[in-house]
């Protein structure tokens, strides 16, 4: 899925050919992509509107247009946007002819991608505002409040920071990526970390992201650039996706767990285990097997 990263490269890569221009036609094919409203009702309210600015909000691409409409896209798990792709991608959901000539196609194998039209900045506002926390690269996003919002949560610290209404814009590849660069384990409960771990774990946060917008994010599956280009973030990975490899920094074997249901990916020298993980995981594995099962 995509990151705050590789949204705010297709942001980078998309506002020059975007901005200022008016969405002369708009084609969608997929009834699924609108929200709260009809393909045939949403082409109707964004043919011939202006674009003001494209913009970022964590996973959402915004497109402000005159008028004070506000387009919320999500491309979710395998949603692209691609310009003047040729030949026709498969898996096309909706396009849109800008008045220059140029066509911005949207593209989604699963079909899990959004649009959503907001009537005002206002309505925006309230909308992502009862979803998301504070950014990374914001002064609302401090070591300060990371702290106050654990304090007495058990939850493990990966699964805090996947919480969109925490932190937002940090998903499954920059969550490994920070913590490991912290040093700390994705199952550390997240209400026992004191404020100057904290403090560190913001600051991997933002530089993990700061590395992926510079890598112009990370293709893993299905992530590309508006002309289909793939990003370089996973030449970089440290742990993320690396089991079984060395450590870049102490070359202890990678491992692979699963938390809150993700695939996770940690050094457990340079991230230790939280005690009662380790003794659980001991435990687990002095046991023998139930009657009638070899144990495999």
């Amino acid at each position: 899925m995509p990151e705050l990263p590789e949204v705010e490269t297709i942001r980078r890569q998309l506002a020059p050919h975007v901005e200022a221009r008016r969405l002369q036609a708009v084609e969608i094919h997929d009834p699924r992509w609108p929200q709260g409203t009809t393909p045939e009702l949403l082409c109707a309210q964004l043919t011939g509107a202006r674009v003001e600015r494209l913009g970022p909000m964590a996973k959402y691409l915004i497109w402000e247009l005159d008028g004070d409409r506000h387009l919320l896209v999500h491309l979710r798990m395998t949603g692209a946007l691609l310009l003047d792709a040729d030949p026709e991608p498969s898996h096309t959901r909706a396009r849109i002819t800008l008045d220059d000539g140029h066509v911005l196609t949207y593209v989604d194998p699963r079909r899990f991608g959004t649009a959503q039209l907001m009537a005002s900045r206002a309505e925006r506002d309230r909308y992502l505002a009862a979803r998301l926390g504070p950014e990374p690269f914001t002064e609302q996003f401090t070591a300060a409040y990371l702290r106050a919002q654990a304090r007495g949560r058990r939850a493990p610290l990966k699964s805090f920071i996947l919480d969109q209404r925490r932190i937002a814009g940090v998903g499954n590849i920059y969550a490994d990526e920070a913590l490991h660069r912290a040093g700390l384990h994705p199952l550390r409960p997240v209400g026992s970390l004191t404020l100057a771990q904290w403090t560190t774990l913001k600051q991997t946060i933002e530089d993990a992201l700061a590395d992926g917008i510079d890598a112009k994010g990370a293709s893993i599956d299905d992530f590309r650039h508006v002309d289909g280009a793939r990003g370089s973030f996973q030449d970089r990975f440290l742990v993320h996706t690396r089991a079984g490899a060395p450590c870049p920094g102490c070359g202890t074997a990678i491992r692979k767990l699963v938390v809150g249901g993700r695939g996770t990916y940690v050094c457990e020298r340079c991230q230790p285990r939280p005690r009662r993980a380790r003794t659980v995981a001991v435990r687990a594995a002095s046991q023998p097997p139930p009657a009638g099962r070899s144990g495999r």
